[in-house]
């Protein structure tokens, strides 16, 4: 995401102060007078109808995505306080509850997006990235070689940084004559690869820190493989026939081993505490943020070895508090009005998500519960390489070429992404069919839903859709 700062900066915290102040008594009102279920205008929560202003707002205002999370995020949490109560209250307690329960949940996503671009900048400054052309082939099928690389990169390194360094490398090897076709399709294998992993993408990294298993996760390759087939093909041959690929790209580059060592040692050190704390320590995995810390400890400890590019911090903190303020914006959704968990739901968030964040989507999906993980995992990582503003990826990229910021260029010369989409998700349906998965979580919060209730026989979670 972009930020532009102003040159003049507004008094913030006096006007914070005043607005506390102004609204300190309507707040004392709303928490003994919030009514049980929240304002609705038809069947349509109003809850939801600012919470879509909000991602409207983020989709529209591509160069003010920060100022409209934080204003949507007052003004959601001003409205849930004096009219619509939370989960757990109503009124200034019922927020002081929702952050309670909340907390461990925003702190480790920060620790981990900050955490990650830290890492991201440990690989590309390793120069493997520069040394992987040279495996590519100069015809058609380098092109296609590369979208598996940034595929395979995505799977452990951020999607983001999987596609910059992508876009990169295809500035290098085409000559700077990169086509958007192929541009929409660097941001699908970015997307497609980290899909199915809980360190590839900031959706499923959310679903790890939530407590769904990485297991659940990983079935999304089913679909991501042949995705990547689909649109692959398609966007190589268009390049090829735009500017061939070059081969002598990466001849000369001598790769700094002790920093791919640095990020292995990071990955494990994310893997192992998770993995330890959920063994062993299930039952204050809520109540700190083991995973964030565990990734920022590794940085801190390997520091003397490979000083790590701490520059990159102030960046990636405002990306983070961007996605942190619409997660919590839908942390605080009425999430027993949503329609049920269905295959036709979490299809359908794939394509809203072309339009909207996926961040408070998932974090949505997660409050609701009763989905296949694999499946919404998939959908609203790939979905939103279907448009340049559905992803951060693809945010990225059109700021590496202009030329792709254009909806109508996009859909038109990467069609093959949604075609890709639709394919392989039904695809993945018809291999494994939909199998809701069981509350990850403890606690009243942790209920089945009916939908899974009703989607369940006794022998067993229904398959794929009749023909």
């Amino acid at each position: 995401m972009e930020y532009r700062s102003r040159t003049r900066k507004a008094p913030r915290l006096p006007l914070a102060l005043a607005a506390l102040a102004a609204f300190g008594p309507a707040l004392a009102w709303g928490a003994a007078g919030t009514p049980s279920e929240p304002p609705s205008l038809g069947p349509i929560p109003v809850d939801f109808l600012l919470f879509g202003c909000v991602l409207a707002g983020v989709a529209l205002f591509h160069h003010h995505t920060l100022r409209v999370a934080l204003a949507g995020l007052v003004v959601i949490t001003t409205y849930k306080v004096l009219f619509s109560p939370f989960a757990h209250g109503a009124g200034l307690a019922g927020f002081a509850s929702h952050l309670a329960h909340e907390w461990v949940l925003l702190v480790n996503l920060l620790f981990l997006l900050v955490g990650f671009a830290l890492l991201s900048k440990h690989f590309e400054e390793s120069r493997v990235p520069a040394w992987l052309p040279r495996l590519l082939p100069d015809d058609w099928k380098g092109a296609f070689g590369l979208l598996a690389i940034i595929f395979v990169l995505s799977s452990f390194l951020d999607n983001i940084a999987a596609a910059l360094i992508g876009a990169t490398i295809a500035g290098v090897v085409f000559r700077g004559k990169v086509h958007i076709g192929y541009l929409a399709a660097i941001v699908a294998a970015s997307n497609a690869g980290g899909s199915g992993s809980v360190v590839g993408d900031t959706t499923t990294t959310m679903m790890w820190i939530d407590g769904v298993s990485p297991l659940s996760v990983v079935e999304a390759y089913i679909a991501a493989f042949v995705a990547l087939v689909i649109f692959g093909i398609p966007a190589a041959l268009q390049q090829h026939a735009h500017s061939p690929i070059t081969r002598d790209a990466g001849a000369e580059v001598r790769v700094d081993w002790t920093r791919v060592a640095i990020v292995v040692f990071i990955l494990a050190a994310a893997i192992a505490a998770n993995v330890i704390v959920n063994l062993h320590f299930a039952a204050i995995a809520d109540r700190f943020p083991f995973l964030g810390v565990a990734v920022f400890g590794a940085i801190v400890a390997c520091a003397p070895i490979r000083r790590p590019a701490w520059d990159e911090i102030p960046p990636a903190a405002r990306g983070a508090v961007f996605l942190l303020a619409l997660v919590l914006c839908a942390s605080m959704m009425p999430v027993h009005k949503l329609p049920p968990p269905s295959w036709q739901a979490a299809m359908g968030l794939g394509f809203v998500s072309a339009v909207f964040d996926n961040i408070p989507l998932t974090a949505l999906a997660l409050k609701q519960g009763g989905y296949d993980w694999g499946f919404l995992a998939y959908a609203v990582g790939f979905g939103g390489s279907m448009l340049w503003f559905g992803s951060s990826a693809g945010v990225a990229v059109a700021s590496k070429f202009p030329d792709a910021r254009s909806a109508l260029a996009w859909l038109r010369s990467g069609w093959h992404v949604a075609v890709a989409y639709v394919v392989s998700y039904l695809v993945m349906l018809a291999v494994l069919g939909w199998h809701p998965d069981p509350p990850h979580k403890s606690g009243p919060s942790a209920a089945v839903p009916a939908t899974v209730v009703a989607q369940t026989t006794p022998e067993g979670p229904i398959g794929p859709p009749a023909p």
